[in-house]
C-alpha cells in the first residue's frame, strides 16, 4: 500500500473566484495516491493562538507558515502528508485550519464551516486556545454547540433528534492544548492533572435558567459529543522579544520545560490517534478522504447540511467502482506482462494466474468501501473469470496453431514421401510406420507447442489412418496373417492415441474447476478478514461510546443532575442491546450466501463453496 511524503504543506480546501469554499485539485492528486488507512488530526482555534507550531512539531519539522504578527496566516484547510511515524503501513495527515475569529474576515459562517470540516474529516480534532479554561474560552467555542445544525448523522432527521451517540460514535477524539498556561494545577489545595482540570470545567451548572443554559450548553455539547478527552498545558514558549521573530527561532530559544511538554503532546498524538473510520468500523483510505472532503464541501455549496450517512453512501459508490476497475486493470496488464502463450500446461497458465488474481483481489478489498451487498466484488469475481476463460480459449487456440506448425514441419519428410507414392510398394508399409513412429517420436520430444499438443497429434494421426490402412493392404511382402496383425496393433496405437489426448483434456479441464474453486476460496477468505479487522475496530468504537455514556451519566448523578442522567438510560440500553446483539458472522454469513449463490452460476467448478466458507466463518468469528 502507497503513501507519500510531501515536503511541504499545500491547501486542501480554498475559496474559489467566486468566494465559494472548493477542494483544491492538487490536494485531491496527492491523496490519491495514498491507499494506506490514514490517521487524520486537525487543529481548530482563534487565530494568532500557535496552531502551526504544534502541527510542525507533528511534522518534525518547519511546513505550516508562522507567523508573529496579528494577521492570520493560514487561510482555508492546509493538509501534510507524512508516512506515520510509529503506525507502519498508515499516514499521518496534518490539517492546519484557518483561524477562527479573524475580525477582518467578519464572516462567522465561514468559520463555523472550517470547523465543521475539521471535526467531519479528522480522527483527532485538536483545540487550541491562550490562557485558561474559563467560562470565556468555553463560550468562544461556540462552534461545537451548532454541530447539530450543520451535520446530521441520517437524512430525514428532525433539528429536534437526539443525535448525541451517533455524534460521539462518529467524531473525532477531542485533545485541548492550552497555550502560556500561567495557573498552578491544583484544585482545592490538591495537585490535579491537566484532564482533571479539563474535566472540571466541564463540570455542569445547576439550574434551568436562561444564564445556567447559556453555560451548559457548550460544556455539555463536548461531554456528549467527544471521547475520548484529553488536555495538554503548555507553558510560555520564549520571552515576548523572542517571540516577535517566531519564524527564526529554534528550539536552542525555547523554555527546555515547553519543549518537554510539547514533545509529550506529539507522543501522545502518534501513540493514540487512530486511523480515519466511519460507521461499523468502516476505514478511510488517502483517495476516500478526498473523496469524502469533495462530498462534505459539495453539500456546503449547495446549502445543504452535510450527512454522514449520505456521505458513506456516495464514497461507497465512488470507491467500489474504482476499486473493481484498478483491480481489473491490475490483472489483465500483470497477465499481459507475464502469460506468453502457448503455456506448456494449463497448470502452468493457472498458476500465473492464481498469483495474480489473489493480488488483484487484494487491490480491490483494500481500496472497497461498505460493499454491503457485496456487488461490486461479485462483479469483480465474474469479470476475473470471464478475463481468465478468454485467457484459457486463447492459450488452446494458440497452442493447436502452434501443434499444427509443428506436425507441418516433423512431417514434412513423410508427406512428400506419400504424395510420390514411395510407400505403395513391397515392403513400404515397415518404411512407412517406422517413419511416422519416428516423426511422432521427435513432435513430442520438443518443447513450445503448449497444452494441445496430443489433441492435436491424435487429429493428425486420425487423418493417417485411411491412409496406413490402403498402404498395408498394397504391401505385397507381407502375409494375411501380418497384415491382420499390424491392423490390430494399429487401433491399438489409435486407442492409446486417443487416451492420451482425452487425459489432456481431463487435466486442462480439471485444472479450470481447480482455479474456479481457488477464485471463489481467495475471494471469501479476503472479505472474510477484512470483516474480522473492521468488527475489531468497530467493536472498539461501541465500546468506547458504550463507556463514555456510562460515565458521563455517572458524573451527571454525582453532580446532582439526576434526571438527565435518568434520560440517557435509554441511549446506554440501546448501546448495552445492540453490544449484546452484534453479530458480525451473521453479516459475514449473509455476504456469503450472497457471493457462494452468485459464484454458483459463473464458477460451476466450485462445489465446496458452502463448506469452505463456513469454516473460514468459525475460525475468524469465534
Amino acid at each position: 500500500m502507497a503513501t507519500v511524503k510531501m515536503p511541504e504543506p499545500i491547501c486542501l480546501i480554498g475559496n474559489d473566484e467566486n468566494g465559494c469554499m472548493c477542494v483544491m485539485r492538487e490536494a485531491l492528486d496527492i491523496l490519491e495516491q495514498i491507499t494506506q488507512p490514514v490517521v487524520v488530526v486537525a487543529i481548530v482555534g482563534l487565530y494568532r493562538t500557535g496552531k502551526s507550531f504544534l502541527m510542525n512539531r507533528l511534522g518534525r519539522k518547519k511546513g505550516f507558515a508562522l507567523g508573529a504578527t496579528i494577521e492570520s496566516k493560514t487561510k482555508g484547510i492546509w493538509m501534510w502528508c507524512l508516512p506515520h511515524p510509529t503506525k507502519e503501513g498508515h499516514t499521518l495527515v496534518l490539517l492546519d485550519t484557518e483561524g477562527l475569529g479573524d475580525v477582518d474576515k467578519g464572516d462567522e459562517k465561514h468559520d463555523t464551516w472550517i470547523f465543521c470540516l475539521a471535526v467531519l474529516l479528522s480522527s483527532t480534532l485538536v483545540y487550541n486556545s491562550m490562557g485558561t479554561i474559563d467560562n470565556d474560552a468555553l463560550q468562544k467555542l461556540h462552534y461545537v454547540t451548532e454541530l447539530t445544525e450543520h451535520i446530521k448523522v441520517k437524512s430525514g432527521l428532525r433539528d429536534d433528534d437526539d443525535q448525541s451517540t451517533e455524534f460521539m460514535s462518529f467524531f473525532p477524539s477531542f485533545v485541548w492544548a492550552v497555550r502560556d498556561f500561567t495557573l498552578k494545577l491544583e484544585l482545592e489545595g490538591r495537585p490535579i492533572t491537566a484532564d482533571q482540570y479539563l474535566e472540571n470545567a466541564l463540570k455542569l451548572k445547576p439550574g434551568s435558567s436562561i444564564k445556567s443554559e447559556k453555560y451548559n450548553l457548550p460544556r455539555r455539547c463536548l461531554r456528549e459529543f467527544f471521547s475520548p478527552r484529553k488536555c495538554f498545558v503548555f507553558e510560555r514558549p520564549a520571552s515576548k522579544e523572542k517571540m516577535s521573530k517566531m519564524e527564526q527561532l529554534t528550539d536552542v530559544d525555547l523554555e527546555s520545560s515547553f519543549l518537554k511538554e510539547v514533545e509529550e503532546f506529539c507522543s501522545y498524538i502518534f501513540t493514540n490517534a487512530q486511523a480515519k473510520t466511519m460507521r461499523d468500523g468502516l476505514g478511510l483510505i488517502g483517495r476516500m478522504l478526498g473523496t469524502l472532503a469533495e462530498t462534505y464541501v459539495e453539500a456546503i455549496n449547495s446549502g445543504r447540511v452535510p450527512c454522514l450517512d449520505n456521505a458513506v453512501e456516495s464514497l461507497s459508490q465512488i470507491q467500489n467502482k474504482r476499486a473493481v476497475t484498478e483491480a481489473l486493470e491490475f490483472y489483465r496488464s500483470e497477465m499481459s506482462r507475464n502469460v506468453q502463450l502457448p503455456t506448456e500446461t494449463q497448470e502452468d497458465l493457472s498458476e500465473i494466474h492464481t498469483d495474480i488474481q489473489r493480488e488483484a483481489i487484494e487491490i480491490f478489498i483494500n481500496g472497497s468501501f461498505n460493499d454491503v451487498s457485496q456487488r461490486y466484488q461479485i462483479d469483480l469475481m465474474r469479470t476475473l473469470q470471464s478475463v481468465y476463460e478468454e485467457y484459457c480459449r486463447d492459450n488452446v487456440e494458440t497452442s493447436r496453431t502452434k501443434s499444427k506448425s509443428v506436425i507441418s514441419r516433423v512431417f514434412s519428410s513423410l508427406e512428400t514421401e506419400l504424395r510420390k507414392g514411395s510407400y505403395m510398394r513391397p515392403g513400404g508399409y515397415t518404411d512407412y510406420h517406422n517413419t511416422l513412429k519416428r516423426a511422432t517420436e521427435q513432435y513430442r520430444s520438443e518443447k513450445g507447442h503448449g497444452l494441445m499438443r496430443e489433441e492435436v497429434l491424435k487429429e493428425y494421426l486420425s487423418e493417417k489412418e485411411g491412409t496406413g490402412q490402403s498402404i498395408l493392404a498394397a504391401d505385397k511382402s507381407l502375409t494375411e496373417s501380418q497384415q491382420e496383425i499390424e491392423r490390430e496393433r494399429l487401433k491399438s496405437e489409435a486407442r492409446e492415441q486417443q487416451q492420451r489426448a482425452l487425459e489432456e483434456q481431463n487435466r486442462i479441464k480439471d485444472q479450470q474447476i481447480k482455479d474456479q474453486q481457488r477464485a471463489y476460496d481467495e475471494n471469501i477468505k479476503q472479505m472474510l478478514e477484512k470483516f474480522k479487522r473492521q468488527e475489531e475496530i468497530a467493536k472498539q468504537e461501541h465500546e468506547r461510546v458504550l463507556n463514555a455514556k456510562l460515565k458521563e451519566q455517572r458524573d451527571l448523578l454525582e453532580q446532582g443532575f439526576k434526571d438527565r442522567a435518568e434520560k440517557m438510560q435509554g441511549e446506554i440500553d440501546n448501546l448495552e442491546e445492540k453490544k449484546k446483539n452484534w453479530s458480525w458472522s451473521s453479516i459475514a454469513g449473509t455476504a456469503l450466501d450472497t457471493i457462494g449463490t452468485a459464484a454458483m452460476i459463473f464458477l460451476p467448478g466450485a462445489g465446496k463453496i458452502a463448506g469452505f466458507g463456513l469454516s473460514m466463518l468459525s475460525k475468524l468469528f469465534k
